[in-house]
């Protein structure tokens, strides 16, 4: 449970780190987002929890 909430703190650290350095260009491109169609998000979505999963799966080996 320590090492889950040691990655989810990490998590929010890099996430939060775009908009603290640079807010107006984190809101352009999330007007960009909208622009793009849902079946190319999910997809996106999809393989960034690939991505994810993978990371993971090389880091515990």
């Amino acid at each position: 449970m320590r090492f889950f909430l040691c990655v989810v703190g990490m998590v929010f650290i890099v996430e939060g780190v775009p908009y603290f350095l640079s807010p107006a260009k984190m809101r352009d491109f999330m007007a960009q987002m909208s622009d793009i169609p849902d079946d190319k998000l999910r997809i996106m979505g999809f393989l960034s929890m690939l991505l994810g999963m993978v990371i993971v799966f090389v880091g515990t080996r």
